[in-house]
């Protein structure tokens, strides 16, 4: 399966709230945008073009624009403005080895606590990822962190869940799901069935060993996608 190449400027994906827009939804829209994966990695960010998408001057643009760098999710260099961040081979790599890390950290507990309705949430997310789900299109890398998501919810630790999100979010915009072969997808998929059930079960010890064998299956698979490693 070929890798699919998002083209499209960040300004064709904007869609502004209804309403008067603020400081801190400008920078949820951005967000939004930029983890859609529909946007290349390396793509600039026209600032006057976006203050005109959201009506507003350019210094609320340029404010959030801050703080997504601060996230990592744009870069910011002297005559050039602010470009989508480009990872490396090595620093998805590195992305994957902190997330994986952080979601063991949180999934003994989260399978300890959970209520009734945080495990029909996490079989709701499994269901929602259909087999009908198109590889080709972002549903599958959506679906596949609503699971995971959903998983780590019930730990209760709002920092910890913060962090998971921030590296969630700077591996996005790559959309490695959509780019794995349909038989890792499979095998990624049927991970995610008995990762459920070991979840259901409360079986902390089969949960922590299923987390580390689909996280080290996806890293083996992301290791093989082509990534134009900036110069």
């Amino acid at each position: 399966m070929e890798a699919t190449e998002p083209t499209t400027s960040i300004v064709e994906q904007l869609r502004p709230p209804e309403g008067q827009v603020g400081g801190p939804s400008i920078v949820t829209e951005l967000r939004r945008a930029l983890v859609s994966g529909a946007v290349r990695p390396g793509s600039p960010i026209p600032v006057d073009e976006v203050a005109k998408v959201f009506g507003v001057s350019r210094i609320p643009v340029r404010e959030a624009l801050k703080n997504l760098q601060g996230e990592g999710l744009l870069e910011h260099r002297p005559r050039m403005g602010y470009t989508v961040t480009s990872l490396t081979s090595d620093e998805l790599a590195e992305l994957y080895l902190v997330r994986g890390a952080l979601e063991g950290a949180a999934l003994s507990a989260a399978a300890t606590r959970a209520t009734e309705a945080d495990r029909e949430r996490a079989r709701a997310a499994l269901h929602g990822q259909g087999s009908d789900a198109d590889p080709a299109t972002e549903t599958f890398q959506r679906s596949s962190r609503h699971f995971h998501e959903a998983l780590l919810a019930p730990c209760r630790m709002p920092r910890l869940l913060h962090m998971v999100d921030i590296a969630w979010n700077l591996t996005e915009p790559v959309q490695t799901m959509m780019r794995v072969t349909d038989g890792e997808r499979a095998a990624l998929e049927l991970d995610h069935v008995e990762l459920l059930e070991a979840f259901l079960d409360r079986d902390v010890d089969r949960l922590q060993r299923l987390a580390t064998e689909h996280h080290q299956r996806l890293t083996q698979a992301i290791s093989r996608i082509p990534i134009d490693d900036p110069e």
